[in-house]
């Protein structure tokens, strides 16, 4: 069946071919151009030029683009019922329209007025729509874009971009609203940066919320366990991914009650939220996705933990769709390092169940609050926890069980070669970096453990259970569930579009602003979790592209110059962020916890060294004016988004020079981004080629200017020898990075990213 062409495609084609140097007679097999693009059918057509991509002619994933997106096109004007060929016509109408039918959230036409989302739709530009590489608008159509009830595509690249700088900025001030969208518009559309998938998803329609990732904490207590499975089942409907800290409650075999030997363990109740992550899903499109943190000390590790993934074993304690992270002390990786003098490794390490830890040792706090191991952690010149471990380690009737040291991590590093994790959370470090440590007692936890996707380090405490009864005209019960319930709300700078100073001095205080107020306009279903979010007001501002930056810069990876361009880029976006966080503040007000923090006390500049009179007046005007938020960077894995933008996996090296890219319901060829004689030998050595060592070091020289964590995968051989991954995680914990996500190993099959962290 014969498509007839919207007026303007074969110029736009012409304009493509000309920027990308394809040329446009391959594609018409020598028959005249128009006569081709009328007779053939668009999808032949596209697929045409979908089979022509290589390494030797990338552009043509422009081509197959430009034809996708002329069915878009026409789709959308056959659901408006516009009676136009398509494009950008008539915004303010296709907004109202949208929310008579349920599509979009009325609070759009509730803050704006029909004038004022006309002047809106005229800066809707058509043209940016050419920026897209096929596989990302592809990815955005499938994913992003509102559809009707039935399936039918209801709006348009643009206009998407569009309503999300809309929602971000309804707030605002009606007199500075509609420049701060503009400014918001101009940033997305140019694919200079990407919001996170929630708020890409959801901003401007009827469901949803716009946060990536949660955190929380369980307590000891049948009620802090259940409670916190259905706490996880509301916020993964809508869209989140959850990290649950598991390290208080109580091991195997332990009492219940004064009775011995009656405690189930912690591996029923993984089971239980794996069974969750299955059957609550998120917005019919994937399923829940949940990871659990344990201590390295928890005496649960060895029963059962870190068998959870792996194909070895009882099925009737496995739990294959959850993700499994490990919380490390500085004492532990010591242990490692012990040896005898035939250089074998004899560091001792003690597990212990936390309940018998509380019941046995009596530290308390200062409200009296039974404590354990996991709550302590060892400062630089303060060895806290290593302290605690010690006198846990000899009291006489604590219970505990002894392996080597070495035999725990062989133990982490099959399952990370059989499944990718556990992910590991370097503790003591997470916390001394932390600049809201305030808020607690020196040497205290604030941060048991990470999320999902080991980017999000932010205060946390279990969520109890308190119960008060009122009589009003009948009997009512109030619970009260006090608690920090972690939120992450991240958006990301694409690097190879945006690395320079121009457009970051420009870029990033848009974007701190729309990130600031996704705080506001969420309305989370859980309530302890709403309460966080606006105590610390914290952000996530990451970024992606990492390998296409190198690649246009003519920086290779295995290089010195690699480490110090890391140091100098993301100490210029961590001075942007701050001073933009700095401006918030002074016009709205910082976050409500920051006298105290480290902010105020400018330890944080201090602590990294940051002396230049450049930064010392910014410490300067922080201490005087604040931040208008507790934490404001972090790096997530952004694999969809980065393919939005038309870049590179987060810090990742790339996959291959050419490769297909495969997912549920799709398959393309897809090549490097910028493909040519000029950036290709930067690409050459990908991800199982490069030696991991520097990528490292690249990720050290990062972490120094990011305050909360990074996503940072390994990329290993499946055949490597247990004393190189070993020096792999020894190097990485000396290098003071605070988590490692994936072991991705040749022998696996490429593991589902985490879509819902990515931004």
């Amino acid at each position: 069946m014969s498509i007839t062409l919207n007026e303007g495609l074969q110029q736009r084609l012409e304009e493509i071919a000309g920027t990308h140097q394809v040329e446009l007679s391959q594609l018409t097999k020598g028959d005249p151009l128009q006569t081709v693009l009328h007779r053939i059918p668009h999808k032949d057509l596209m697929q045409d030029a979908l089979n022509r991509v290589s390494m030797s002619e990338p552009g043509w994933t422009y081509i197959a683009a430009a034809l996708y997106l002329d069915n878009l096109y026409q789709e959308a004007a056959e659901t408006r019922k516009l009676g136009q060929t398509g494009g950008y016509h008539d915004f303010g109408n296709l907004i109202f329209e949208g929310v008579r039918r349920g599509l979009y959230d009325h609070r759009l036409t509730e803050a704006y007025t029909f004038t004022e989302l006309e002047e809106a739709g005229a800066m809707l530009d058509g043209q940016k729509d050419l920026l897209f590489q096929h596989t990302g608008l592809f990815l955005l159509a499938d994913r992003y874009l509102t559809r009707t009830t039935d399936g039918e595509l209801y709006e348009l690249p643009q206009e998407r971009f569009l309503i999300i700088a809309l929602v971000l900025m309804m707030n605002e001030p009606a007199e500075t609203r509609l420049s701060h969208v503009r400014e918001a518009y101009w940033a997305m559309s140019h694919l200079y940066m990407t919001v996170a998938t929630p708020t890409l998803a959801n901003a401007g329609k009827s469901h949803g919320q716009l946060s990536s990732c949660f955190i929380d904490t369980v307590d000891d207590s049948l009620d802090s366990i259940y409670l916190n499975n259905w706490d996880i089942a509301r916020l993964s409907k809508d869209g989140g991914g959850i990290g649950v800290y598991y390290g208080k409650v109580r091991a195997l075999g332990s009492d219940i009650k004064g009775f011995k030997g009656n405690s189930s363990g912690v591996v029923p109740w993984v089971r239980q939220l794996n069974n969750t992550a299955v059957s609550v899903d998120q917005l019919g499109q994937r399923q829940g996705a949940i990871a659990i943190y344990l201590d390295i000390f928890h005496k649960d590790i060895m029963n059962g933990f870190l068998d959870l993934k792996t194909n070895n074993g009882d099925e009737r304690r496995k739990a294959h769709d959850i993700f499994t992270g490990i919380s490390i002390p500085d004492l532990f990786m010591r242990k490692l390092e012990e040896k005898d003098e035939t250089g074998k490794s004899v560091g001792e390490w003690h597990v212990f169940c936390p309940h018998e830890v509380k019941q046995t040792m009596g530290w308390t706090d200062e409200f009296g609050n039974k404590l354990g191991l996991e709550d302590f952690y060892d400062e630089k010149d303060q060895l806290y926890f290593t302290e605690k471990y010690e006198e846990a380690v000899a009291h006489p009737l604590l219970p505990r069980q002894t392996y080597r040291a070495m035999d725990i991590m062989a133990r982490m590093m099959v399952s990370q070669l059989e499944t990718g994790t556990p992910f590991f959370f370097y503790r003591d470090e997470v916390n001394r970096r932390n600049a809201n440590k305030h808020t607690g007692s020196p040497g205290r936890t604030a941060i048991y453990s990470s999320n999902l996707c080991t980017e999000i380090a932010q205060n946390m405490s279990a969520t109890t259970i308190q119960k008060e009864y009122e009589t009003a005209e009948g009997d009512q019960v109030i619970v009260r569930r006090p608690g920090d319930f972690v939120v992450c709300n991240l958006s990301s700078i694409n690097l190879g579009n945006a690395g320079n100073q121009m457009t970051l001095q420009r870029l990033i205080p848009i974007q701190m602003r729309m990130l600031d107020n996704v705080i506001d306009l969420n309305n989370l279903p859980v309530q302890q979790a709403q309460r966080t979010n606006r105590k610390y007001r914290a952000v996530g501002l990451g970024t992606f592209g990492w390998h296409h930056y190198l690649a246009k810069n003519a920086i290779h990876w295995e290089s010195e110059e690699a480490v110090t361009e890391a140091d100098r880029l993301y100490e210029n976006i961590a001075y942007l962020s701050i001073k933009a966080s700095k401006e918030l503040a002074k016009e709205k007000g910082a976050y409500p916890a920051f006298s105290g923090s480290e902010w105020a006390s400018g330890a944080y500049f201090e602590q990294r060294e940051y002396v230049s009179e450049e930064w010392q007046e910014l410490k300067q005007d922080v201490q005087e004016h604040g931040v208008r938020n507790g934490w404001m960077m972090a790096i997530a894995p952004n694999s969809s988004t980065a393919k939005i933008g038309g870049s590179t996996d987060g810090i990742d090296p790339l996959y291959a020079v050419e490769f297909a890219e495969e997912k549920k319901n799709f398959k393309f060829l897809v090549t490097a981004p910028e493909l040519d004689h000029n950036t290709y030998p930067y690409y050459r050595k990908t991800r199982h080629q490069l030696d991991q060592k520097w990528s490292i070091r690249q990720n050290a020289a990062r972490q120094r200017h990011i305050d909360q964590g990074i996503s940072f995968n390994l990329y290993v051989h499946h055949n490597i020898r247990a004393k190189e991954l070993l020096d792999l995680h020894l190097d990485a914990w000396k290098q003071k990075l605070k988590t490692t996500y994936y072991i991705r190993s040749t022998s696996q099959e490429e593991i589902e990213s985490c879509d819902v962290c990515e931004s």
